[in-house]
């Protein structure tokens, strides 16, 4: 916990007039606390933090007076009624959102050491050999070849599943002439990284490389678009306008990604509904995809930090199609 950050939330709370902020073991706490902690958080304008084994304690904290406290997005139910707070609720989220948002540079730090664990995952999905293997078994080879299971989750999807955008790998057998998309989500030091990349076996389906070339562009256009006072939404516009134009509209699905940090879902959500406008710091996932019912899909994704001269991609994995060797 530094005062820094202490400084920040109390700022945050201020503006939101809060009277106090109660945190439980959370991305929030984490993100405050600077490690994994136990126990309850109590933060309460011009008073130092305040630490509580369990909700009876946290409560105990809280100022009588209080009119407005914020809780934590995680709080469990009947922790809410053992801090029997006698005021207005608004979630802790209100305030600590828009600070995780912008990362510190030891945050982005963590962040390019997981997306570079997601790109040794992507280099090793080059050397192997797919034909006859299934989804799921080479899902748990590619964690094994990462090396660190724990902190590492693959997903694999052949042919036809590459079709669909929730597909979980599965006993199909890779063969030959099979489009193969593998994503995956790697995490250091709390923070986690994204990247996903199309390959296929020995041979392309019919019209895959096109498909590609669209996504390439689209992906290109959207971290291009990253920059400061650019808004979440027109980045997802300018993936949208390449591959509505192109004749794939109906097979995306909209959104072109969301923040990654101390979650791997985050804001800001790449969305034509999100008007968040980008600060130096911000990192998210730029990862468009099409999704051609019953025949195959791609997806490409990596991570970029919006800097304060543009959008700086973190992951180095190639964005070339790769052939599988069969």
């Amino acid at each position: 916990m530094t005062g820094e950050v202490i400084a920040a939330v109390h700022a945050r709370m201020s503006e939101a007039g809060l009277d106090a902020l109660v945190l439980r073991p959370s991305p929030d706490l984490r993100y405050v606390a600077g490690h994994d902690a136990s126990g309850f958080l109590v933060l309460v304008p011009g008073l130092p933090p305040g630490f509580a084994s369990d909700a009876a304690e946290a409560a105990a904290l809280i100022p009588a007076s209080a009119s407005r406290v914020g809780v934590d997005a995680q709080m469990r139910a009947h922790e809410l009624f053992v801090l029997r707070v006698d005021a207005d609720l608004v979630l802790a989220s209100a305030v600590l959102d828009p600070l995780r948002m912008r990362k510190r540079p030891a945050e982005v730090a963590a962040i390019e050491r997981a997306a570079a664990a997601a790109d040794r995952v992507l280099a090793a999905a080059r050397t192997l050999s797919w034909f006859g293997a299934t989804e799921e078994g080479m899902a748990g080879r590619l964690r094994a070849e990462a090396g660190d299971a724990g902190h590492v989750s693959v997903v694999v999807a052949a042919g036809e599943n590459t079709a669909r955008p929730r597909h979980a790998p599965s006993g199909r057998v890779i063969n030959p002439g099979d489009a193969v998309t593998v994503r995956v989500t790697a995490r250091s030091g709390g923070y986690h990284a994204h990247a996903a990349r199309a390959f296929f076996v020995a041979e392309p389906p019919e019209d895959f490389e096109a498909l590609y070339a669209v996504l390439l562009s689209a992906h290109d256009a959207a971290a291009e678009a990253v920059r400061p006072g650019a808004t979440a939404a027109e980045v997802d516009a300018a993936a949208w306008t390449v591959l509505d134009e192109s004749g794939y509209g109906p097979h995306v699905t909209r959104g072109t990604g969301q923040g990654v940090g101390l979650e791997p879902r985050e804001g800001p959500w790449l969305t034509a509904a999100d008007r968040t406008v980008l600060t130096a710091g911000m990192t998210m996932t730029i990862e468009p995809a099409i999704h051609v019912p019953d025949l195959y899909g791609a997806r490409l994704g990596d991570v970029v930090e919006c800097t304060g001269t543009g959008g700086r991609t973190m992951n180095q994995a190639p964005h070339t199609l790769h052939v599988l060797d069969p």
